[in-house]
């Protein structure tokens, strides 16, 4: 899987240490404008503006305060955050000790996704390197008050970690399971103090934003999505890795790149993303659009779509931690459903139902995973119902 620095411009420009130095200089409320000005979006999947996010924390109360990198990468065809943390390791860690003094915390954890174990004696030896630089520790840069360090949290292996409070509970030692909001992370997160939750790619974009400026990240995107985006391409393409687009680029864009341009369907936005078939690979790469966290996985002119809805639907029959009825119930109903329709004993009726099922559980689960599970299977059912309907009577044809 290749993914070189050539398709990472933006990112390749960043230099370790710039976005600390210029911060160091001015006001932890400066930092924090700049962000919020410069509309920078959460680069995990959810979009949420991260100045806000800062600014709820830094504004609540309480001593202690934290900031959590997110490195979980659980979703399926996702794979972007694993070469940041391998070869922008010390952009990580800056984004970290930048939304620590923006905030006013001085304790940050990398909550690590368990297979990325190996890469814990890298991860480890840059903090080493950045404590012996001043840029990590007591008195940072020589600023009075200004103290952050960082560790590294291994992952429990569950989907549902990469939900920012199961996520927490999982840190406390508990079992990962989403907790109801509010109370939010940013009033009472990890150990019941103020925590902000970021993506990696997010903490790296903040270190731009805090060397350049807002309008350095406006300078590419749109209007309510600026800035690059990392996409990780899979699939039936003959150049797969990590690439760098402006948010706001056609989808057909992203497919020519990365030889892909014959694709029967692309999944966007991994597991819990939505299926787009090939007459709408004009739409954008955005938040108002398509929204993604980084997955693009690219589906053949001879892949059977029943199959793609089974293996993302099973998987999140397996991930479902049963806490919530509509997640456990309706993900075992729509896998139920997938066998009749590979048997072809699925009638419209029953599949009308199936994706009035996927509806409810949109609308009543209680967090992300049931949220979003059903969005694979209701969006291949609504594009190419006429081959999963006739899955069991020899029909292989997809059309829409």
């Amino acid at each position: 899987m290749s993914a070189g620095r050539n398709r990472l411009p933006t990112f390749a420009a960043l230099i370790p240490g710039a976005a600390l130095r210029r911060a160091a200089a001015v006001s932890p409320g400066d930092i924090r404008d700049a962000v919020r000005r410069s509309g920078l979006r959460g680069r995990g999947g959810a979009g949420f503006l991260t100045g806000v996010k800062w600014n709820l924390a830094a504004a609540a109360g309480g001593q202690e305060k934290y900031v959590i990198c997110n490195a979980d990468e659980g979703e399926p065809g996702t794979f972007k955050d694993r070469l940041l943390l391998s070869d922008f390791t010390e952009l990580v860690f800056e984004g970290m000790t930048l939304a620590g003094r923006a905030i006013g915390g001085r304790c940050g954890i990398v909550y690590l996704r368990g297979e990325y174990r190996y890469l814990v004696p890298h991860l480890e030896s840059i903090l080493a390197k950045r404590r012996t630089k001043g840029l990590l520790g007591r008195e940072i840069l020589g600023v009075n008050g200004f103290d952050f360090d960082v560790e590294i949290r291994l992952g429990s292996g569950a989907y549902v970690c990469g939900e920012e409070t199961a996520l927490i509970e999982s840190l406390e030692g508990h079992r990962g399971e989403p907790r109801n909001r509010p109370p939010y992370p940013v009033t009472m997160g990890f150990r019941g103090c103020p925590t902000v939750v970021n993506n990696v790619e997010t903490l790296v974009l903040a270190c731009g934003v805090a060397a350049h400026g807002p309008e350095w990240l406006r300078s590419v995107g749109t209007e309510d999505s600026p800035g690059p985006k990392l996409l990780s391409v899979s699939g039936d393409c003959t150049r797969p890795g990590v690439y760098e687009f402006p948010l706001g680029t056609p989808l057909r864009d992203v497919l020519g790149a990365a030889g892909g341009s014959d694709a029967k369907a692309v999944q966007v936005g991994g597991a819990a993303g939505v299926c787009v078939p090939r007459s709408q690979f004009g739409r954008r790469l955005s938040y108002e659009d398509l929204s993604t966290g980084g997955a693009v996985i690219v589906l053949g002119p001879g892949r059977d779509m029943l199959a793609v809805a089974r293996n993302f639907v099973e998987f999140f029959n397996d991930e479902s931690c049963g806490q919530c009825t509509p997640c456990r119930y309706g993900n075992a109903a729509l896998m139920a459903g997938i066998e009749k329709l590979e048997q072809g004993r699925c009638s419209i009726s029953e599949l009308n139902d199936l994706l009035a099922l996927g509806e409810t559980m949109q609308l009543a689960s209680k967090c992300g995973l049931g949220q979003t599970s059903p969005n694979a299977f209701r969006s291949i059912a609504s594009h190419f119902r006429g081959e999963i309907l006739g899955h069991g009577q020899g029909n292989g044809g997809g059309h829409e």
